[in-house]
């Protein structure tokens, strides 16, 4: 059960522009707090998310063995969600990640790192880590294995510091080596620029597959 779940949100971690945004964060005036700001927003956000998924799951009743249709149907549901995520973004015109210097763009994500600050460091962490397909597939699993309360808090714990993995353990870097980690981060960013798009694509498809054949043996098995 925990494997399966942090499988998905090891999934569910990738994401390019949340690495991008804590590099122009750890490059700005006051970095460490910054930094620390955003990882709080993302935390807030993960846990808020995945408390409340579980808590919905299992007022619902999917928790139950009777339920085992819907279980894997929704997770069905989640991959082809995934997959047309994926087929939007490979077909989207490609435009240059968000950059603080970048005035002309006007994404909500390009304002708010236009003058990094603790403040909209908070706020990015909590829209970039608004929950996705793997995020909620993972605490599924979790909610529905029916494990004892100690058990599912550790899942739940495993879960988000999985998910949030692409932010803290930057922070938790630079904290220990400051200049090494800064200059990781720059060659590192001028990759993800070129790249991002592409690995984004690639983790929603192969999180789409995943979750289709989980949801489809799932169905398969309980017909």
């Amino acid at each position: 059960m925990l494997a399966q779940a942090a499988g998905f949100a090891l999934l569910a971690a990738i994401s390019p522009t949340a690495l991008l945004l804590m590099a122009v964060y750890l490059g700005s005036a006051n970095p460490r707090t910054t930094a620390l700001m955003y990882v709080a927003g993302a935390i807030l956000m993960t846990v808020v998310t995945a408390v409340a998924a579980l808590i919905i799951i299992r007022t619902t009743g999917l928790d139950q063995p009777r339920e085992r249709d819907a279980r894997y149907g929704l997770r069905l549901g989640l991959g082809i969600a995934a997959a047309i995520a994926a087929v939007v973004v490979a077909l989207r015109r490609r435009r240059p990640p968000p950059d603080p210097d970048d005035r002309p763009q006007k994404g909500i994500i390009s304002r708010l790192i236009a003058s990094p600050s603790p403040h909209t460091a908070f706020v990015s962490g909590l829209l970039i880590f608004a929950p996705g397909a793997t995020f909620i597939a993972a605490v599924q699993v979790i909610a529905t294995a029916r494990a004892s309360v100690p058990y599912t808090a550790v899942g739940l714990v495993t879960i988000v510091v999985i998910t949030v993995l692409v932010v803290w353990l930057p922070l938790v870097a630079y904290l220990a080596a400051p200049d090494a980690t800064t200059r990781l981060l720059k060659s590192l960013n001028g990759w993800l620029r070129a790249n991002g798009k592409m690995l984004l694509t690639a983790g929603l498809a192969i999180a789409a597959v995943a979750l289709i054949v989980n949801g489809a043996l799932g169905v398969a098995g309980a017909s």
